[in-house]
């Protein structure tokens, strides 16, 4: 396992926040493999540093960790009650019109193809993903994400559903969709990248926001 830290955004007494690199998972996983993750190289140089919430391992930017046992209880809360704001920046496939809207389709398991998610109006829970463009290029949008539910892969399969499939997925994308991904950052990743937190601090009530810029 590496020594190096990660790159870190912000730290006090209370929480941490990091930019995990694409690639890397936020917790171990099973197998000796898959020890090697953002939470064990975090832990390495903050002993007290407990996980709060996650992205997928294809997934960079910004992920927030409590200092303590009773700052992870309230962090974790403030998560699970939306009382963090996300907000995701994203390279998709082709021309999405229009400027603005909304995603409301219900996301559940893809058991037979697992870890995919699919559109489950039957079983699937209620989802909703808050879009806006802000630019386009050639057979592509970058677009900025603002995920107000948050289920397993929601932003890749909404997506997906418009028929924009964020470039660089190697699970709802194409071999031309990879491929594309490759243009911007000369390696196969996905264009997925958590950009800024915003929530009030769970000490001293403040606003806080964290920003951290995509690479792409």
């Amino acid at each position: 396992m590496t020594n190096s830290p990660p790159e870190l955004i912000y730290c006090d007494e209370y929480l941490l926040a990091f930019n995990k690199p694409a690639g890397l998972l936020a917790v171990p996983g099973r197998g000796e493999d898959k020890q090697d993750c953002l939470s064990a190289r975090v832990q390495q140089h903050y002993p007290d540093a407990l996980i709060v919430h996650r992205l997928d391992m294809a997934t960079s930017g910004l992920i927030v960790f409590a200092r303590g046992i009773a700052m992870q209880r309230r962090l974790s809360e403030m998560f699970r009650e939306r009382e963090v704001k996300k907000i995701y920046v994203a390279i998709v496939s082709g021309t999405l019109e229009p400027e603005a809207g909304e995603v409301n389709l219900p996301v559940g398991a893809d058991w037979p193809n697992r870890p995919r998610q699919k559109i489950d109006m039957e079983k699937g829970k209620p989802s909703i993903t808050h879009y806006r463009v802000l630019s386009h290029q050639a057979c592509s949008t970058r677009l900025e994400l603002e995920p107000v539910t948050g289920r397993t892969h929601q932003l890749r399969v909404h997506m997906s559903a418009l028929g924009h499939h964020i470039l660089g997925d190697t699970l709802y994308g194409d071999a031309t969709n990879i491929q594309a991904a490759e243009q911007f950052v000369g390696t196969p990743r996905l264009l997925l990248h958590a950009l800024s937190l915003s929530l009030s601090h769970p000490a001293t009530q403040t606003p806080l926001i964290l920003r951290c810029e995509a690479a792409f």
